[in-house]
């Protein structure tokens, strides 16, 4: 990973993850490698201006010679913060942001789970890998959502949520894309009034199934036996 457009700064460790080289710099920075296009790259900075502008905690981008990204390369100011215990502020803004987002154009080359009703392809899925009684699993699990899309984070897991004080902050918005809000809320854990149907969490099961089956085999293989267990 060349950081010189950034001077150069020391790497101090290896952050975790199965589909990007992220990596703790000095001077509370992190930087990343994308694996997507130019085009799905700058959809998610422009976003995350957005989002920034909007008032939602999320990861600013340190520019390098005014470029926003070099190479796929982003380096971003270090999101503080520590992970939730209390699960509702989470769901509340995420709520925030399906309601503030719904009209956002779709990313280029990451289609959502309605698109992958008829698409074979995009971002991290390729259906044609997946037996077809597995893709007819993901996709009867897809047809049960009602309702407009909007932006998802996409993996708002314990790791990627940062909580301030009294705000929430959420990293790696790599998976971000437009969605069913379900597909952000069906994996949070269980938290009163919160309202979902069974069918919220078989479409995330179905989604990590698709997105995993060929950098994380196991794991998608548990996630779709997840859906045929209710």
């Amino acid at each position: 990973m060349d950081l010189a457009p950034w001077g150069s700064p020391r790497v101090l460790a290896r952050l975790g993850g199965h589909r990007n080289e992220v990596f703790r710099l000095e001077g509370d920075l992190v930087a990343r490698r994308s694996r997507r296009s130019t085009a799905s790259l700058e959809w998610e900075l422009t976003l995350l201006d957005h989002l920034g502008r909007n008032g939602f905690l999320v990861p600013e981008v340190v520019p390098a010679d005014g470029r926003s990204h070099v190479d796929g390369v982003v380096v971003q100011r270090w999101l503080p913060g520590h992970e939730p215990v209390d699960w509702a502020p989470v769901v509340a803004e995420l709520r925030r942001l399906h309601e503030l987002m719904v009209g956002w154009p779709p990313r280029p080359d990451l289609p959502g789970t309605r698109d992958l009703l008829t698409l074979d392809r995009g971002g991290d899925v390729d259906l044609t890998a997946m037996p077809d009684e597995a893709v007819e699993t993901c996709r009867a699990a897809w047809r049960a959502l009602d309702g407009p899309s909007t932006v998802v984070h996409g993996d708002p897991c314990a790791a990627n949520v940062r909580v301030d004080g009294d705000r929430v902050g959420f990293l790696d918005w790599d998976e971000a894309r437009l969605d069913h809000p379900w597909l952000d809320l069906g994996d949070i854990p269980d938290i009163p009034d919160m309202g979902l149907p069974p069918a919220a969490r078989a479409a995330v099961d179905a989604w990590e199934a698709a997105n995993g089956w060929l950098v994380e085999p196991h794991y998608a293989r548990v996630r779709l036996a997840r859906i045929a267990c209710g």
